[in-house]
């Protein structure tokens, strides 16, 4: 007993020692005549970290997507058609490629389709997605799980099948919907021709690109509706807030980032679609429903054009670029009022 007291005495400092310990615990570097050390900042490789991590990815996006752009850019302006590409000769034209598409009426009546197609398209998506995405919230578990896959099964179907499915589907001859018209009492429908006009060849590819799109808005939506807390519902029933009110002032402010990225992400998608667009009919009938890729395809591949072919994507990417700014414009302004 008396060796463990002796060591506990040793131990515990003297009242003035420990008094003074830790005034200079409190002070720290501040009493050390202004010349106390700053804590380290961080490391050169952990400033560099997420730099590393990013750069595989921007490796592959760059051999992936960046190379074939330059030599898109290259070829527009060029003038490279049949003759050239056999004879593997190169004529540079300068601006003319431009000059020829941006001072063309074709070009302008494509491009104004593109615009109106996108928009009508992107809407219909997002108010289509949107409610899917309340109903899933709404439902119960096995419900749920059973809509969700029938969601899954629509998003993972490739593209071209989606085209095939719905071309037999609008069959003017074997169409399911023909024959469902037919019943309901439109016999007029029974072989009617959907690919014959603009507006109902139009009709069909928004079908399936409105169909293949909901599931991807509805996930996005349900994951985003998980996140509000359940407090925020219940305070706005009790104000006697019905179910539209609750959406505009608890859902949509909650989720407003969510809306605007998804609903970018939907205009560059449709604005950008080329397979079902070309699969459906080729862009017919008498080339009414071509879209700015599809008409950057036929003038290129089909019509042998290549130099021209090039310029139109171009443009095509120049006219996303814009939309891209007003997003990030969006974004920035956003961050700012946070």
């Amino acid at each position: 007993m008396a060796v463990h007291s002796e060591r506990v005495q040793t131990r515990s400092p003297e009242p003035g020692k420990a008094s003074a310990m830790t005034a200079d615990m409190i002070a720290g570097p501040a009493n050390d005549g202004g010349k106390g050390r700053r804590p380290a900042g961080p490391s050169l490789l952990s400033k560099a970290a997420p730099y590393l991590l990013l750069a595989p990815a921007i490796v592959a996006t760059i051999a992936l997507l960046g190379w074939p752009l330059l030599k898109t850019l290259l070829l527009s302006f060029q003038n490279m058609n049949k003759r050239q590409l056999i004879l593997h000769l190169t004529e540079w034209n300068g601006f003319d490629n431009y000059r020829d598409q941006l001072t063309s009426a074709e070009f302008w009546h494509t491009a104004g389709r593109s615009v109106a197609f996108t928009l009508l398209n992107v809407l219909l998506i997002m108010i289509g997605g949107t409610l899917v995405g309340l109903l899933l919230n709404r439902l119960g578990k096995k419900m749920r799980l059973f809509l969700s896959i029938g969601l899954i099964l629509a998003w993972a179907m490739p593209f071209v099948a989606q085209s095939t499915v719905f071309t037999w589907l609008f069959d003017s001859h074997y169409g399911v919907v023909n024959w469902g018209l037919d019943k309901l009492g439109w016999h007029s429908m029974a072989t009617y021709n959907w690919y014959s006009t603009q507006l109902s060849t139009f009709f069909v590819i928004l079908l399936l690109l409105v169909w293949g799109s909901i599931p991807f808005v509805a996930f996005n939506m349900y994951a985003g509706l998980t996140t509000i807390p359940t407090e925020l519902y219940e305070a706005a029933r009790m104000d006697g807030a019905g179910s539209f009110k609750i959406f505009s002032s608890v859902i949509f402010p909650s989720l407003k980032p969510f809306f605007l990225g998804t609903t970018f992400l939907e205009i560059i998608w449709i604005f950008k679609c080329f397979t079902q667009v070309f699969t459906i009919n080729n862009g017919g009938p008498e080339r009414l429903t071509e879209t700015l890729p599809v008409y950057a395809f036929v003038e290129g591949m089909g019509n042998q054009h290549y130099g021209i072919g090039g310029a139109i994507a171009i443009l095509t990417i120049l006219m996303l670029a814009v939309a891209m700014t007003y997003y990030f414009r969006i974004i920035m302004k956003q961050e700012d009022e946070l």
